[in-house]
């Protein structure tokens, strides 16, 4: 039904009668004209949506032109399934019904454009096949971190701590999430206990993060983005006054423009659950905060090593903001030999450290 289809088929990717007959899934006819559905090339393709050819000049002058009307109405957008367009993969997916590739990339040409008119204006990826820097490369301001939801989901401590040892660059630049559109309601994915440590991890990393209408109140049921109704679910009041603290607690400069940096945690040889804990800390300017994250359904004890010199020689308060729990240690201890914690399963510490 859009007018692209009508006014301009040389926009999409056509097929022929033969094509529908053989693929109809895959190929629709229209205003006499066949067009190829999206696709991924690894799955079947969307009946719901129609081609764009993104080797087509006049396609991506009309792109550039929508998205820097969309500019002058939001702070940005997201681009489903961006590395489609990567010109290679493009050319593998549709091969000679594209035509031949251009020289520059489809998002060096469109995002250059848009934003030379809306510089502030924000370009997210959906991103997946490690393709999130090349597509940061190409432009957007930030892509999915698909890869640490499913390490989260899936995977234990060390793995996630792997994962966070990427360039700071990169991890600048990425969007962090436990629940969107696509995947099932964190509710159901993290329930209980680690769905709060996962939140809380979310939430203190560095890059963006996403929140999904629902994941405050538990919702589990997850939704086509084209159904109009659901059903009625009741609110987990406990999880949605976790999230007004924890939301609270992060609504600071320091979780957003903060120097973030992982911390080194540390065992014994008869005990290395330290491996099931997560650590790292933000400052900006005088204001610091330290985030320890048993992630394990088992208590961990271990040594975290907090990197910063000015901690040497003064007493430290860890205020936890979320428990209202506060200890005073030594700066010497929490920098050197590092700060014992011993925490139960899921449990977290959001600490805000100041000097006594």
């Amino acid at each position: 039904d859009h007018p692209w289809a009508s006014e301009h088929p040389e926009y999409f990717i056509q097929g022929s009668n033969e094509d529908v007959a053989r693929d109809p899934p895959s190929f629709v006819a229209h205003a006499g004209k066949v067009f190829a559905c999206g696709r991924d090339p690894f799955f079947p393709a969307w009946s719901d949506v129609l081609q764009l050819n993104a080797f087509n000049t006049g396609l991506r002058a009309a792109v550039t032109d929508t998205l820097t009307e969309i500019a002058a109405q939001c702070d940005g957008v997201r681009c489903d399934m961006a590395m489609l367009l990567l010109n290679n993969i493009f050319a593998r997916t549709w091969g000679a019904r594209a035509g031949a590739s251009p020289d520059t990339d489809y998002w060096p040409y469109i995002i250059p454009a848009v934003k030379r008119t809306h510089p502030d204006f924000r370009f997210i990826a959906e991103a997946y096949w490690d393709l999130e820097w090349e597509l940061q490369q190409q432009g957007f301001d930030f892509c999915y971190d698909k890869k640490l939801y499913d390490r989260m989901e899936h995977g234990d401590a060390e793995n996630v701590r792997q994962h966070l040892l990427a360039d700071a660059a990169y991890q600048q630049g990425m969007v962090r999430f436990i629940e969107n559109h696509d995947e099932p309601r964190a509710a159901a994915t993290f329930p209980s206990a680690k769905g709060r440590a996962a939140a809380v991890a979310m939430l203190t990393l560095t890059g963006a993060k996403l929140l999904h209408e629902g994941q405050f109140e538990g919702r589990k049921v997850r939704l086509p983005v084209f159904l109009g109704r659901r059903p009625a679910e009741p609110v987990d009041q406990d999880l949605a006054a976790f999230y007004r603290r924890l939301l609270n607690a992060v609504n600071r400069e320091v979780f957003r423009n903060g120097e973030w940096r992982l911390c080194e945690r540390s065992g014994w040889p008869d005990n290395q659950s330290c491996l099931n804990i997560l650590a790292w800390c933000r400052v900006k300017d005088d204001e610091r905060y330290l985030i320890i994250v048993n992630f394990r359904q088992e208590t961990a004890q271990a040594r975290v090593q907090v990197p910063w010199d000015v901690l040497r020689g003064k007493q430290w308060r860890l205020s936890d903001v979320l428990s209202g729990q506060t200890y005073d240690r030594s700066g010497d201890e929490m920098r050197d030999a590092g700060l014992y914690v011993d925490l139960g399963p899921w449990q977290c510490h959001l600490f805000q450290v100041r000097a006594v």
